[in-house]
């Protein structure tokens, strides 16, 4: 297929961010596409209330010995940022083993990984004014705060790694930050402050996106069930049925192209069409705390921040409603929302925000689909029809864009 070849069948699953993404990217190339989700809507499940970070300030990959030597730290921590279950499985065990093997491109995967997130940024604002898409956005950079100089240091380091893929981020004293945020309380080291960063509603912006595609000519395949999945030279074929109480019938369809993105359900479909994509669910909980008052609303920040030493985000989306979120828990195909990992982003939200009420908390848990290496899976698989677009862990807001572009490219391409 040419760049000049169009109204190719082209079938993406999945309508998380980054399969609204792909679908509206290869529609806009004016092929035929087709996106399913197993949901009524777009957006249900991990795009639907994470931190709100377009980051390309946190787009160092976790690849390090000082991330294995914190974890192993944290793991005998009640609270701490990572838990793990320790009842083994191959899977678990499998993608931990290449996760240590992706340590010595720790570096490179970082300094990949800034480019992609200051492309996506472009990208992605574009298609907002083009479409007219209201996601809450705030751009007012994002704030990393350091209680201590030795965590002041490291993030040093970080930032000279940052600035090797293009991103400037300048060092803050603690009276500099109060002048960034005031409402931020508390005894700090330093900060670093990204101005360029910024934030939005990651479920606004993909269901507008969403209904843009369908404007534009996209069919719209929602509360589907993918049964099966099928690819062969001549073409891909998708068993489908309507996904409510799943006793419809079941229908066949056939495309020339298939995109992956699917989420933690990328690995099974990738071993249906012969690919191995190692994609562990590494779960994220969220609260969205609703600011009914004035008072509230004066309290609450309207700079993003991330607690580093936490590993803790939090954005402002409009008036009314500040996201904290947080957590990495290694616990298979969970998706409980835990008491206490909740009560412990209320509790932080206390302790920098005393004046903020949090009477009126949303909890929410998700599963961020992430690669061993930290880095989406993006490219054909054995067959050349099939994609992937996938695997962007708890990047997925901050890369999507960039990476839709990237297999549209690779497509037009081929």
């Amino acid at each position: 297929m040419t760049s000049s070849s169009k109204h190719v069948r082209i079938a993406v699953i999945g309508a998380g961010i980054t399969g609204t993404t792909t679908a509206y990217r290869l529609n806009k190339q004016g092929h035929a596409v087709t996106l399913f989700d197993r949901h009524p809507f777009a957006a249900m499940e991990t795009s639907y209330a994470n931190g709100g970070q377009l980051s390309a300030s946190n787009a160092e990959v976790w690849t390090s010995w000082r991330t294995v030597r914190k974890g192993l730290t944290w793991m005998l921590r009640p609270g701490a940022p990572l838990h793990i279950n320790p009842m083994p499985s191959w899977h678990k065990l499998s993608w931990m083993a290449e996760f240590l093997a992706a340590i010595p491109h720790y570096e490179d995967n970082t300094v990949a990984t800034v480019k992609l997130a200051l492309a996506a940024r472009d990208h992605l604002g574009k298609w907002a004014e083009e479409e007219n898409i209201d996601f809450s956005c705030e751009r007012r950079g994002i704030l990393h705060f350091y209680r201590s100089r030795d965590d002041f240091e490291v993030a040093r380091n970080v930032t000279q790694l940052l600035a090797r893929g293009g991103l400037q981020r300048r060092a803050v004293t603690p009276s500099e930050m109060s002048a960034i945020e005031p409402a931020l309380q508390g005894t700090f080291y330093g900060g670093y402050y990204t101005e360029s960063d910024f934030t939005g509603d990651i479920h606004a912006f993909t269901t507008g996106l969403a209904q843009a595609f369908a404007r534009n000519g996209g069919t719209l395949r929602f509360g589907t069930e993918i049964i099966d999945v099928r690819s062969g030279r001549d073409g891909v074929q998708v068993e489908t049925r309507i996904a409510e109480g799943c006793s419809g019938a079941e229908t066949v369809e056939a495309f020339d192209r298939i995109v992956i993105c699917s989420g933690v359900m990328s690995r099974q479909l990738a071993r249906r069409l012969g690919d191995r994509v190692n994609i562990y669910p590494v779960k994220g909980y969220s609260i969205t705390v609703n600011l009914a008052g004035e008072s509230d609303r004066r309290a609450a920040p309207w700079t993003s921040l991330l607690d580093d030493d936490a590993k803790i985000v939090a954005s402002r989306l409009g008036a009314g409603r500040f996201r904290v979120a947080g957590t990495a828990e290694f616990n298979g195909d969970n998706r409980d929302i835990s008491a206490a990992r909740i009560a412990q982003l209320t509790d932080w939200c206390r302790r920098y925000f005393p004046e903020m009420s949090t009477r009126d908390v949303v909890p929410w848990a998700g599963l961020r689909p992430m690669m061993p290496n930290m880095m989406p899976k993006v490219g054909r698989g054995a067959n050349p029809r099939v994609y992937y677009n996938t695997g962007h862990g708890h990047l997925g807001w901050t890369l999507s864009a960039a990476t839709a572009e990237a297999v549209t490219a690779m497509m037009e391409a081929a």
